[in-house]
């Protein structure tokens, strides 16, 4: 693991919402820390509503976890493009995030219940 990123367990359970609908619950989530930027909470895919997602064509590289795959949500009101994000494959060091999500905060409601 690279020393700007850490990897934790997030204590409790979260609730994952969008487009008016509970898209998953967990009480595995990861916490990832990276460097400055606020804590982002990665739910395993066993614990969502996959069949809400559809996978978009968009990817991003980071230097230290690999590239990304993109979700859009379908949501009754319309699809809410590439709010969800996945390393299917990280870099060495960040395997924990395996098999997680994560979630653009203006576009998914991510609390802890």
């Amino acid at each position: 693991m690279t020393a700007l990123i850490t990897i934790t367990p997030a204590p409790g359970k979260y609730a994952i919402r969008a487009g008016g609908a509970v898209l998953g619950e967990t009480d595995r989530a990861l916490e990832l820390r990276e460097g400055d930027y606020p804590p982002v909470i990665y739910v395993p895919r066993e614990d969502m509503a996959m069949a809400f997602l559809d996978r978009s064509d968009h990817t991003s590289v980071c230097p230290h976890k690999g590239t990304a795959s993109y979700f859009h949500i379908i949501a009754k009101s319309g699809p809410i493009k590439n709010a969800v994000w996945s390393y299917e494959t990280p870099k060495d060091g960040m395997e924990q995030i395996t098999g997680y999500l994560a979630f653009y905060p203006n576009k998914v409601t991510v609390e802890k219940i």
